[in-house]
């Protein structure tokens, strides 16, 4: 049996009624900037993730830079980021001039690791950006007791995350602002790019309305520099029909998880592990092995299509090879070792029993 990483067609195919109703509505109704899909989406998805605010922006790239300008963070600020990510955490901090200073993961959670951040805070940092990688939550609590304790503003990066939970509490609204993707591969994927900014402060949603629109409330008038980042209407009413389902497509990503966790154990590749205070959501599956390319390769000639989050750290990559950062041995480790095994909530019975038996003769 051929097992895809990741089947993104059908979960139009499961949805296509209410999909093709909603786009036809939007066409429809003659909005296609902003308008009541936009409107009525982000209102939905800030319930959802137990925020006040939602702002719907173009991409979650966007969404991340947006957050942190209006933080306030510019030339010659440092900003505090996981060594171990996808480059937008960091490219984000680089589009506003910022220093970015990399801090080294737990490598039992691969997310960002407490102890070593708050040695990396220094009187120039104005910002953490903690991401919640995998779709496993990082230890956001302990993060924002040491934020709070050196004045400084947390933004997460959730882009991986919809529906986690640290503490029965959603991620969504714990730090300052907290920011999203859409792309279509998410937990909450649009048929396209989108992206999104949660936060429980009103004044701070008001200035990133304003910031999406070219810095403007009113047409030509522009009280701050913005950008055009916009959610276009069509991808927001396609959004809107796949969050009453998003419960449901994660509690399938779940299973199959628990799954893996149980059928996998003994086998020399390192697993996944949980905090006992989160509830993931499994937006990828990321085992370690010491041959990860071998092992990579005996699954493709089983017919287990895997991918690899992330093979080059991103202080190893061109974008930042004159910044002359040192080497960050975990991130590095990381990178030769990660392999994401297929897991998505249209997966079949079969399918899982096809990954497992394969794992278990190339492992």
């Amino acid at each position: 049996m051929n097992v895809p990483f990741l089947d993104l067609h059908a979960g139009y195919v499961e949805l296509k009624p209410q999909i093709d109703e909603a786009i036809a509505r939007t066409l429809d109704s003659g909005y296609y900037i902003g308008g009541s899909e936009v409107e009525q989406f982000e209102a939905e998805f800030a319930a959802f993730v137990e925020a006040r605010h939602c702002v719907a922006v173009g991409n979650g790239l966007d969404a991340l830079t947006l957050a942190l300008r209006s933080t306030g963070i510019g030339p010659g600020d440092e900003v505090i980021v996981p060594s171990h990510t996808f480059i937008a955490t960091w490219l984000a901090v680089s589009a506003l001039g910022a220093k970015i200073v990399p801090v080294e993961p737990n490598t039992e959670s691969m997310n960002m690791d407490p102890e070593r951040l708050e040695t990396a805070i220094t009187d120039r940092t104005r910002a953490i950006v903690p991401v919640h990688l995998y779709g496993q939550p990082a230890p956001i609590e302990a993060i924002l007791e040491i934020a709070r304790r050196h004045n400084v503003p947390v933004v997460e990066d959730a882009a991986q995350a919809h529906g986690a939970t640290s503490l029965a509490r959603k991620i969504g609204s714990h730090g300052r602002a907290v920011t999203w993707s859409f792309y279509p591969g998410k937990n909450l994927g649009a048929f396209g790019d989108g992206g999104a900014i949660t936060t429980n402060d009103g004044q701070l949603a008001e200035e990133l309305r304003q910031r999406r629109n070219y810095g403007s409330r009113k047409k030509y008038e522009h009280e701050i520099q913005g950008v055009n980042s916009r959610l276009d209407p069509i991808q927001a009413s396609t959004l809107r029909v796949k969050l009453t389902h998003l419960n449901e497509w994660n509690n399938r990503r779940a299973n199959i998880a628990k799954r893996y966790l149980s059928d996998l154990s003994g086998l020399s590749l390192k697993l996944p592990e949980v905090s006992s205070a989160c509830e993931p959501v499994w937006h990828l599956f990321v085992v370690r092995h010491e041959d990860r390319d071998g092992f990579a390769r005996r699954l493709q000639a089983l017919g287990i299509q895997t991918l690899t989050h992330y093979p080059t750290p991103c202080h190893q990559q061109g974008a930042y090879s004159a910044d002359d950062l040192p080497a960050f041995n975990l991130a590095e480790q990381l990178s030769r070792e990660v392999l994401s095994l297929p897991i998505g909530p249209h997966m079949t019975d079969p399918e899982v029993d096809a990954v497992v038996d394969s794992v278990r003769k190339a492992a």
